[in-house]
C-alpha cells in the first residue's frame, strides 16, 4: 500500500479549490484530506488536522493567508506550508515566506510542477519559481546591503554561495537539486544568477572567478 501525502487546500474561490483538489487527486500517492474556503478555517483545519503539507492562496476573506499562515506557524513550528497564488507582488512573496512557507508557486504552473513541489516540500525540501525567487532575492539585497560583497556589484545569497560551493565540486544541476531538497529549474535559475553578478560566461568561468576573489577555495 502506498504512504500517501495528506494535503489540506486552502482557496476562497469554490471552482478552483473544487479544480485542484481534483487535479491533487488524480496521484496515486496524494490525498486531499480537507478544505478551507477562508484564512479563519484554514488556521482552524490546519491545527485541528495537522495535515502533511498545507497548500494555500494568500489572498481570502476573513484572515490573508501570510496572517493564517504564521497563525500556524506561531502554534505549529513544523508545519509545511506551500503558496498557491496567482499574486507575485513583493510584500505578499516576502510576507509569505518570513511566515514559514516552505515554497511560493504561482497559479498558472504545469500541473507537474505542483506535484514535484508538493512532494520536495514533503520530503524536507523547499522551493520557489524564479518569479517569486527573483523578488526575494532582490529584498534580501536590501537587508543585506551591508555584507561584505567580496567587489561584486551585487553580493550574492546565502543560497546562491552555497549552490557555488557545489559548482565548485563539479556537481551538476542534477545532483545539485537533488542534495537541496529543490528542482532543477531553480537551480539553473540559481546558477544563471550566479553566473550574471560574477560576469561569467559558463560555469567553469564562474568558479575560477569566484575563486579569485576568494568565495571558494579550490
Amino acid at each position: 500500500m502506498i504512504d500517501t501525502i495528506q494535503i489540506l487546500v486552502a482557496d476562497d474561490h469554490p471552482v478552483m479549490r473544487e479544480g485542484l483538489v481534483a487535479v491533487l487527486n488524480t496521484q496515486a500517492d496524494f490525498e486531499v484530506i480537507a478544505e478551507a474556503a477562508d484564512g479563519m478555517e484554514l488556521v482552524q483545519k490546519a491545527l485541528d488536522i495537522q495535515p502533511d503539507i498545507i497548500l494555500t492562496d494568500v489572498e481570502m476573506p476573513r484572515l490573508n493567508g501570510v496572517d493564517a499562515i504564521r497563525q500556524i506557524h506561531t502554534q505549529w513550528p513544523t508545519a509545511l506550508v506551500l503558496v498557491f497564488t496567482a499574486f507575485d507582488t513583493d510584500d505578499r512573496i516576502i510576507g509569505a515566506m518570513q511566515a514559514g512557507a516552505k515554497g511560493y508557486l504561482l497559479k498558472g504552473a504545469p500541473r507537474e510542477e505542483i506535484f514535484e513541489a508538493i512532494r520536495i516540500v514533503h520530503q524536507g525540501g523547499s522551493l520557489l519559481e524564479p518569479e517569486a525567487a527573483n523578488k526575494l532575492i532582490d529584498h534580501n539585497h536590501e537587508a543585506q546591503s551591508d555584507h561584505v560583497n567580496y567587489g561584486l556589484p551585487e553580493p550574492l545569497t546565502a543560497r546562491e554561495m552555497e549552490v557555488l560551493g557545489y559548482l565548485g565540486k563539479g556537481m551538476t544541476n542534477k545532483e545539485i537539486a537533488s542534495t537541496l531538497f529543490i528542482t532543477e529549474r531553480t537551480v539553473k535559475f540559481y546558477v544563471s544568477a550566479i553566473l550574471g553578478k560574477l560576469g561569467a560566461g559558463n560555469r567553469t568561468e564562474a568558479v575560477t572567478i569566484a575563486a579569485s576573489r576568494g568565495l571558494l577555495q579550490l
